[in-house]
């Protein structure tokens, strides 16, 4: 027990310490990414002197370059730098990785001190260093929600500026002033990106990168054959706002119809923990042996086995794309 405790106070310490020198390497971070971006403007310029120089994005996964350099071989870690962009998180993938494994270590070893129980404390620090990535997720998910409530106004916004006479990217930069977030930020990304040179049709397939909807991607279709093909844009954004709205109304309906299977996965989901804290408290010596004897173990491992397989299973059920 002693030796457990000891590794968990290390794990600690040296993330604090491993944090410490990170905020002390990040100036010569990026002073050494801006060199590198100056370099490779250099490089192109010198290749064809005449070509335009394409803008540079380069998203740092972490302020430590060698931390930096071997994130980068993961494809995994890039794609949890996009969670946190999407999520509006202003945070690096190494530092949030950093997080969630100081999280699961300082859980760990306040459950595992006030269990006394080593297994109950590996399992809360397994589960603790997911926290901050269900809460990333979260943040990402509502800020969806948010964006496809309020996307149909901003169709709507464009229908009207185009109708009045307006360039499709002055429309957009309209938007970008006039709706609330997280449309707003969005659509400035997307004026910024096409005014500083980026074709319009790649500045609307980042926008999709970014905003992985079914709404934006359709608007996105729509824009680009109006531009390819001619017609009336305005009475296109007329109609893909009608079938955004109605698509919402029918969401809403299918999740009346599944609330109580969704009311059913919650209890499922919860009444096993409440039952053995219940125990805990109340009739603590009847629940002990669960976590005491090695038969318990396996069953604690085979009902937390078929807890996650159950919750997916149900999630599968009541999830129905409209």
């Amino acid at each position: 027990m002693s030796t457990l405790i000891a590794l968990m106070v290390f794990v600690v310490v040296s993330l604090g310490i491993f944090a410490v020198a990170s905020l002390l390497d990040q100036r010569s971070s990026r002073a050494r990414l801006i060199r590198e971006r100056l370099a490779t403007v250099e490089k192109a310029a010198e290749r064809n002197p005449s070509e335009e120089l394409a803008l540079l994005r380069d998203e740092m996964l972490s302020e430590i370059p060698a931390l930096d350099s071997l994130l980068r071989r993961s494809g995994r870690i890039s794609s949890l730098q996009t969670t946190l962009s999407q999520a509006d998180l202003d945070m690096r993938a190494g530092n949030f990785l950093m997080v969630c494994l100081g999280t699961g270590a300082v859980i760990g070893l306040g459950v595992m001190l006030a269990s006394g129980y080593a297994i109950i404390g590996w399992a809360a620090a397994f589960l603790g260093g997911f926290f901050p990535y269900s809460f990333a997720s979260y943040r990402r998910n509502k800020r969806f929600q948010k964006f496809e409530e309020l996307f149909p106004e901003a169709i709507d916004t464009l229908a009207r500026a185009v109708r009045a006479g307006h360039a499709f990217t002055t429309a957009v930069e309209m938007i970008s002033t006039e709706v609330a977030e997280p449309i707003s930020s969005e659509f400035r990304k997307l004026f910024e990106e096409q005014k500083f040179g980026l074709p319009v049709r790649d500045a609307l397939m980042n926008l999709t990168e970014r905003m992985p909807l079914v709404d934006v991607k359709f608007f996105v279709t729509a824009v680009m054959l109006q531009r390819e093909t001619g017609g009336n844009l305005a009475e296109i954004l007329d109609n893909l706002s009608y079938v955004i709205r109605e698509r919402f109304k029918i969401m809403r309906q299918v999740r009346v119809y599944t609330a109580q299977g969704r009311l059913t996965m919650m209890l499922l989901m919860g009444l096993p923990p409440v039952i053995v804290v219940t125990m805990l408290v109340f009739n603590p010596s009847f629940i002990r042996p669960l976590f005491a004897d090695p038969i318990g173990h396996v069953l604690i491992v085979l009902g937390i086995t078929l807890q996650t397989f159950g919750y997916f299973v149900i999630r599968k059920i009541i999830q129905i794309q409209v």
